[in-house]
């Protein structure tokens, strides 16, 4: 699959690595695996000369060799005797750019916390010493959240501070899955298109998967995921264990719950039987893999959270292929197909909502996209979409099928937020399948 987007990243790349011709540069580059971030550094330096540093899993005397071969192929730099730290290796880059420019990317930068922790240290002391009349942009590439964060987010840490800009790598837009799809089936279904953003999210990876694979059509997509070589079936596993390590199977149940769509702790207690709160806040501040939402205009402490899983490939593996194991370990992959078929309508409507959602957040001058429900649980609003500059608000009913859209209930729903959209031009609307 040739490359798509990412023109604002690239921009905001280009023009930080313009300012180390001036100042070093710290820029923090973080993105879920398979987003596409390598993909993306490469696009954005093709052009230009650049060190590129993958931290494997590997002891550091090791990437060290790997790292002191790179810097004198492409700089023509002889670092005398063989370096036996990053550090030292990165010291004399910087000592090296107070006369030329060097851009180096450090990829996977969290696992040099595994490896051993006094690297993060040596680094924090070498780029204190010498980023002062350094023309150093140095981009620490990682997809650990949980990692990445406290390393360059935590106070007690010793490079926290030190950043210089951050940037969050996203998965495709709504209208950029669009327009992959668009380009490989011009005659795509909104079917197709659910099928193809349940299972990828827009994740730049998936995406290219399926598409590579020919898989134009949903039928395509879901013989794709449950053929025996599928990268899916263990995609989650891989995806997650260098999150949770040893911890994983308490939050590996949380998450499967909330994809079956038990959003409330009481839910969520219930099955678990013991108090997940501790958990749940985990798995929203430290790992980024789950939102905790309130209804629209409620209060700060308010009662009535949910819990929700963004990532849609992590909602659909946690829902169909985690939580039916035994049938992949069989090899019973038709079994799986079945399953997924079965259950597949009621799940994708959660995912149309999600879309839906996304889409409308991305439409330039929407301001807030959110649901709204009451305390009793008795009505709920889809989508709401506000554009406070222009005091206009969308306020939306979400079904597959259109024909079940029924107005006169959203009507009366509405009756119940009016009075926070008085000043507002309001719009009523039932959004389907064919909305899409």
């Amino acid at each position: 699959m040739k490359f798509y987007d990412r023109e604002t990243e690239i921009t905001e790349l280009k023009r930080l690595d313009s300012l180390a011709e001036s100042n070093a540069q710290l820029t923090v580059l973080i993105g879920r695996r398979r987003t596409g971030k390598t993909t993306l550094m490469m696009h954005a330096f093709e052009r230009q000369s650049y060190l590129y540093f993958f931290v494997g899993k590997k002891s550091e005397q090791l990437q060290c060799i790997d790292f002191q071969q790179q810097v004198e192929s492409v700089l023509g730099l002889h670092i005398h005797g063989q370096a036996n730290s990053v550090a030292s290796i990165i010291e004399e880059l910087m000592i090296y750019a107070r006369n030329t420019k060097v851009t180096l990317i450090i990829d996977e930068f969290q696992r040099l916390a595994d490896i051993d922790e006094g690297i993060i240290s040596n680094i924090q002391k070498v780029w204190d010493k010498y980023h002062e009349g350094a023309h150093m942009h140095l981009i620490a590439c990682g997809s650990i959240y949980s990692m990445m964060h406290r390393i360059f987010e935590d106070k007690r840490e010793p490079l926290f501070g030190r950043k210089t800009a951050r940037i969050d790598l996203k998965p495709f837009t709504t209208n950029v899955i669009k327009q992959i799809l668009r380009d490989h089936n011009p005659a795509y279904t909104s079917e197709d298109l659910l099928m193809l953003y349940t299972i990828t999210g827009g994740v730049a990876k998936y995406v290219a998967q399926l598409m590579d694979e020919g898989c134009k059509t949903w039928e395509d997509m879901l013989q794709a995921v449950c053929r025996p070589s599928s990268i899916f079936l263990d995609e989650g596993t891989e995806l997650l264990v260098g999150e949770f390590g040893r911890k994983y199977q308490i939050y590996y149940s949380i998450l499967q719950l909330i994809a079956k769509g038990m959003t409330s702790q009481a839910e969520i207690d219930s099955i678990i039987g013991k108090n997940t709160g501790r958990y749940l806040e985990t798995l929203n501040t430290e790992y980024s893999l789950i939102n905790k939402r309130r209804p629209m205009w409620a209060k700060p402490n308010s009662q009535g959270v949910r819990y929700y899983i963004d990532d849609c490939f992590l909602m659909f593996w946690f829902r169909f292929i985690e939580a039916n194991r035994s049938v992949v370990e069989l090899g019973k992959l038709n079994l799986l197909t079945e399953i997924i078929k079965q259950e597949y309508t009621q799940f994708s409507g959660m995912v149309l909502e999600k879309y839906f959602r996304q889409q409308f957040g991305e439409h330039e001058r929407v301001t807030e996209v959110s649901h709204w429900w009451d305390n009793k649980g008795e009505n709920e609003i889809d989508l709401i979409a506000i554009e406070k500059l222009d005091r206009r608000a969308t306020v939306a009913e979400v079904k597959r099928n259109p024909r079940k859209f029924n107005a006169q209930m959203l009507e009366k729903k509405y009756q119940h937020i009016k009075s926070h959209l008085r000043s507002y031009q309001v719009v009523l609307k039932g959004l389907s399948l064919e909305d899409m």
